[in-house]
């Protein structure tokens, strides 16, 4: 990352020999489309190798809200409709991708997840996991048996308090 200065309007400037990104460069990756083998396991146990390529696509913001309203009320039609809005070459139904054998789907899924930079990076959950903050979440969830959206709903003041209580309360000085 590096850093910005500021014009005298307010507007960042460019560090030296760094441009800003267009639209249509920004808008480019959308448009890509990505070549995927698909091990031959996946579509038959015996085989060994790749079974062969299927064309995927990268979801844009656009797919996802589409996608997150038709699957409002049925979360296993989500990645389904993912693997669907993404999938390029053979194109499928519904019914069809909803027909693919599980590990075949998860697989597509992963792959589509991958390419449309939806994925974590391998380390950054183990990193996530590190950091006091989530740590200290993690403390009062299991003290208090708080659920994740009522530990969104403190400031960092009220986690740092009942941290603190919890300390007092385990050395005795209450």
């Amino acid at each position: 990352m590096s850093a910005t200065t500021t014009r005298e309007s307010g507007a960042p400037a460019a560090a030296a020999g760094e441009e800003f990104l267009s639209a249509d460069e920004l808008l480019a990756g959308s448009a890509l489309a990505f070549e995927v083998e698909v091990p031959a396991a996946l579509i038959d146990a015996t085989r060994a190798g790749f079974a062969g390529k299927v064309r995927l696509r990268p979801l844009c913001v656009r797919d996802l809200q589409l996608i997150s309203r038709a699957a409002r009320e049925q979360d296993a039609l989500t990645g389904a409709l993912m693997v669907h809005a993404a999938l390029d070459a053979p194109q499928l139904s519904i019914g069809q991708i909803n027909a693919l054998p599980v590990g075949l789907l998860e697989f597509l899924l992963a792959e589509v997840n991958r390419i449309s930079g939806l994925a974590v990076a391998p380390g950054v959950l183990e990193e996530a996991a590190e950091a006091p903050i989530a740590r200290a979440a993690h403390v009062l969830a299991r003290e208090f048996g708080w659920t994740p959206q009522q530990l969104g709903e403190l400031t960092l003041g009220q986690i740092l308090l009942h941290l603190q209580m919890l300390r007092e309360e385990r050395s005795g000085h209450e």
